[in-house]
């Protein structure tokens, strides 16, 4: 499959050329005199520009960051108040899906407000729909390509509600933080990325956690089963965020709004059988429409859409790295929200599980040189450090040969 995506040439150095002439001495002097004051002033201008954008960028990412974080701490809050009187999570499951519909409507209203856009809706879906290839999208490419992602899209989520049933919101909410070490064994295995020691580190550590987690109840009950679901919801995750950098990895923001918006139209037309059949089966009766809870069901689905635009969205406006930070940041919030209303007690195993898979998926975080980084860095300060001694030596020898000649006596440095 061809991938057509919105690229930007890389600006080449700007350059002038200076036409020189021959001058005398004097006027090569003041020639320079003038230009650095210039040169100084536009190269102090340009760093200035550089931190200033990259402050706004860490600033930026640090309200995403709580954006990401309040938003994921609230789809899970407000799953468990639905739970109270609604307990079907396939039905919200596919109520919550069918909101990525908006996906590129709301991509379309930024873009028309940032840039002015003068195309309309209708040519920039078709302008985005290249990502299906160069004839843009069929039917059987519609099927094709966005069937496998949204069956695991559903069962990602519908595993992850599954597991809110039978744990607290902070055990399901760590577990499936592991979905991170998941998808570093899954891209070293299929997609051949770069073996690291430190991650294989982490993702025992994800495993040790699981396993902490299982047996803090025993292995029986609904503890173990809610802690295979809530692995079983960050493994299918880590198989969709695999596929997709596999197939749509070069694809831009506007393709990725796109792609949602199908996979959003995919669930509503294909899978609104399931909750039927549900429906009739008696495994999820709701009753009647009149008696849904409504507000409940749509507040979740937009904390839901809300939360899947921050971090999509994020990634290409701020630093990736922000985005999974603003994740595991939602482990702590769960677990303010569950003590403080609540009134959850945890355990000290279920407490060092969640701190061992935490500290996994922060060294998950750590970029592919780190360890080289880190020693350049070292070797930086200790060169500093020798030249500061160096400079030290150097001012107490003047001083001392300085006191020599006041005292009338010259001191002979050996050879």
């Amino acid at each position: 499959m061809k991938k057509h995506s919105a690229r930007v040439a890389p600006l080449s150095s700007y350059s002038t050329q200076v036409l020189t002439c021959p001058v005398s001495e004097g006027e090569e002097g003041s020639e320079s005199n003038a230009e650095t004051p210039g040169s100084e002033t536009s190269d102090e201008s340009r760093s200035y520009q550089t931190c200033t954008n990259t402050a706004l960028k860490v600033l930026g990412g640090l309200l995403l960051v709580l954006c990401v974080s309040s938003s994921w701490v609230g789809t899970t809050q407000v799953v468990k108040l639905t739970f109270q009187s609604f307990s079907c999570p396939f039905f919200i499951s596919w109520f919550s899906s069918n909101w990525n519909i908006f996906f590129f409507p709301i991509y379309y209203s930024g873009l028309v407000v940032t840039t002015h856009e003068k195309q309309t809706p209708i040519q920039k879906f078709r302008e985005c729909s290249r990502l299906f290839g160069e004839d843009g999208m069929t039917l059987k490419l519609f099927v094709k390509r966005t069937a496998p992602f949204s069956i695991l899209w559903t069962l990602t989520n519908y595993l992850y509600l599954m597991a809110l049933k039978k744990l607290t919101a902070t055990d399901v909410s760590a577990l499936y933080c592991c979905h991170k070490a998941f998808v570093f064994l899954l891209s070293w295995i299929v997609l051949k990325d770069r073996f690291m020691g430190v991650r294989i580190v982490a993702a025992i550590m994800a495993i040790t956690g699981i396993v902490m987690m299982a047996y803090a109840d025993g292995f029986h009950g609904d503890s173990f089963v809610g802690v295979a679901l809530a692995v079983g919801s960050a493994s299918t995750s880590a198989l969709y965020k695999v596929l997709f950098k596999m197939f749509l990895g070069s694809a831009n923001i506007g393709e990725v709004a796109h792609f949602l918006s199908t996979m959003g139209f995919f669930n509503l037309i294909f899978i609104s059988c399931v909750p039927l059949i549900l429906y009739f089966t008696k495994v999820e009766h709701w009753g009647s429409l009149s008696s849904l809870p409504w507000g409940y069901l749509c507040g979740l689905a937009g904390l839901w859409l809300v939360f899947n635009i921050l971090v999509h969205v994020g990634v290409v406006l701020t630093y990736p790295i922000l985005i999974s930070i603003g994740t595991l940041l939602s482990v702590p919030g769960n677990a303010a929200v569950d003590v403080l209303k609540h009134e959850v007690i945890f355990s000290v195993v279920r407490l060092a599980a969640t701190c061992i898979i935490c500290l996994g998926f922060l060294l998950l975080l750590l970029p592919e040189e780190w360890d080289s980084a880190t020693l350049r860095f070292l070797a930086s300060i200790a060169d500093k450090k020798s030249d500061e001694h160096g400079e030290e030596l150097t001012e107490s020898s003047v001083n001392t040969r300085s006191r020599s000649r006041a005292n009338g006596t010259v001191s002979i440095p050996l050879a």
